[in-house]
């Protein structure tokens, strides 16, 4: 591997949220209403780590053993700590859920916003680059990882392992950890495979160093050829890592060139 270079804090979050409990008249028309809600949702347990750790240093925080599960005050000061410190975030269907999840409970229990991150979440970028016959975690992870795919569900199958949380059952709130945790290491390896393909944010800007940072952490490239604009001829590199190409800001043709590329210039024969 590569050496690294300073770069942004770049954390990869999981999380998991209890369902929604209500009184229902039928098991298929479940219109309910506010006055059916038994209990609101809240969030179980989150896993986090930033990218480039080993997975010793995984971050997990949950409900376990607390007088009242659905107060998530304790686990959201955790997890918002963590969000205030990255400068990017990297989710699974993140967008859609996890954060705006998070920012519910955050709102509704009186926290103030985290400082701004920039979010990059996978299976946004699979759709916009790839045509996956799935863009879940399950089939992208078993299609591209080879060190970490999603887990299935051991001794509580399915919705099995949230009810038994619920009652607090440990060995539940064990496998629990492990499915949460391994989530994170499965996305942090799908990233690293899918981000080559996107140059949506460039991770250079994070630090003061004047040598180039690819996304996936490395300081190590090498020249391969020039891109060309309609007036400009650039640089390119390719990382050693990933794969990533990138190119310098810097125009190589001179003044005279670029003006004689305008429209209207000039054309020698």
């Amino acid at each position: 591997m590569s050496k690294k270079s300073v770069g942004p804090k770049v954390l990869l979050l999981d999380i998991e949220t209890s369902p929604v409990l209500g009184y229902v008249w039928s098991l298929w028309e479940n219109n309910v209403a506010l006055n059916q809600i038994h209990s609101d949702w809240h969030v179980l347990s989150w896993s986090a780590k930033w990218l480039g750790d080993p997975a010793s240093k995984m971050m997990y925080q949950d409900q376990r053993g607390v007088k009242k599960i659905e107060d998530d005050r304790n686990l959201l000061r955790g997890i918002w700590k963590l969000l205030d410190e990255a400068d990017i975030l990297i989710t699974q269907n993140g967008k859609s859920f996890d954060t705006k999840k998070l920012n519910a409970r955050f709102v509704i229990n009186g926290f103030q916003p985290p400082s701004g991150y920039k979010h990059i979440d996978t299976r946004l970028l699979a759709k916009k680059h790839f045509a996956f016959t799935s863009t879940k975690l399950e089939y992208m992870a078993d299609k591209l990882c080879t060190k970490y795919k999603k887990l299935k569900h051991a001794k509580f199958a399915g919705f099995e392992l949230w009810r038994a949380c619920l009652a607090d059952n440990i060995e539940a709130w064990k496998e629990m950890e492990k499915y949460n945790k391994h989530d994170v290491l499965a996305l942090e390896e799908l990233y690293q495979k899918l981000v080559p393909w996107d140059d949506a944010i460039d991770f250079s800007l994070y630090s003061d160093s004047i040598g180039h940072i690819c996304k996936c952490g490395s300081s190590e490239h090498e020249k391969r050829g020039w891109h060309y604009t309609q007036a400009g001829k650039f640089q390119r590199y390719r990382c050693h890592d990933c794969g990533t190409w990138t190119r310098d800001k810097t125009n190589m043709l001179s003044k005279q060139k670029i003006a004689s590329l305008r429209p209207g210039a000039p054309r020698t024969s």
